[in-house]
């Protein structure tokens, strides 16, 4: 007979097993805006009972990856222009803090990885794979911002990022691109040369340029 402490363990480490799982992928695009999701779909895919999920999708709700109707459907966010806007200033302001915050941390290790993060976003360019794509130009700022030592302030980065996943998918779609984003390659060069001033604008075009473009 299982214990009722070992069925709570069980059912956490289920829950956090779907959440971190659904997390990753609406972060990375990998389901389009406006894309329902059911209890038993998510329960079949993860293979757990309808508790983990619910416990899993209440959380993402909460955190505005999903959005929950007053029908009880629950879907990824089809983001009108003004919440895009939003969601972009937001990451200029937070990102270009974390940004400036790591630089006197930023040693040539790290712009090491940033360069070999950055081959890696080239090559999704080049094999037209939008969900690696928009995973690794998410590694690149990551790798960047957790050496600014701000661990709130990075999540809430994290937070926007979330709810702009599915968003970020169709922005890739539009712009087609076929390069690497031109202002990662402005934000190495900015750390190799300790200029901050030159840094917080990279960031903060690269950031926002793209998701301007789409609410346009």
């Amino acid at each position: 007979m299982i214990s009722p402490t070992r069925s709570t363990e069980q059912s956490t480490s289920a829950h956090d097993r779907v959440y971190r799982g659904l997390r990753t992928r609406i972060m990375h695009g990998e389901i389009p805006p406006g894309q329902a999701l059911t209890l038993r779909g998510i329960g079949k895919e993860y293979d757990v009972s309808m508790t983990p999920a619910r416990e899993a999708i209440r959380r993402l709700v909460a955190e505005g990856a999903l959005t929950l109707s007053s029908s009880g459907r629950v879907s990824t966010p089809e983001l009108t222009n003004d919440r895009i806007e939003e969601l972009a200033a937001l990451r200029a302001l937070i990102e270009v803090e974390l940004a400036s915050r790591a630089l006197p941390r930023a040693h040539m290790a790290l712009i090491d990885r940033l360069q070999a993060i950055n081959n890696t976003v080239a090559e999704k360019v080049a094999q037209r794979d939008a969900v690696g794509y928009i995973g690794a130009n998410l590694d690149f700022h990551r790798a960047l911002y957790l050496r600014a030592q701000a661990p709130a302030m990075l999540a809430m980065a994290e937070t926007v990022w979330l709810q702009l996943g599915p968003t970020m998918r169709s922005l890739y779609s539009k712009l087609r691109q076929n390069e690497p984003p031109q202002y990662h390659r402005l934000i190495l060069a900015a750390l190799k040369a300790g200029d901050e001033p030159g840094l917080r604008l990279a960031v903060r075009s690269d950031v926002t340029q793209g998701l301007r473009h789409l609410a346009s």
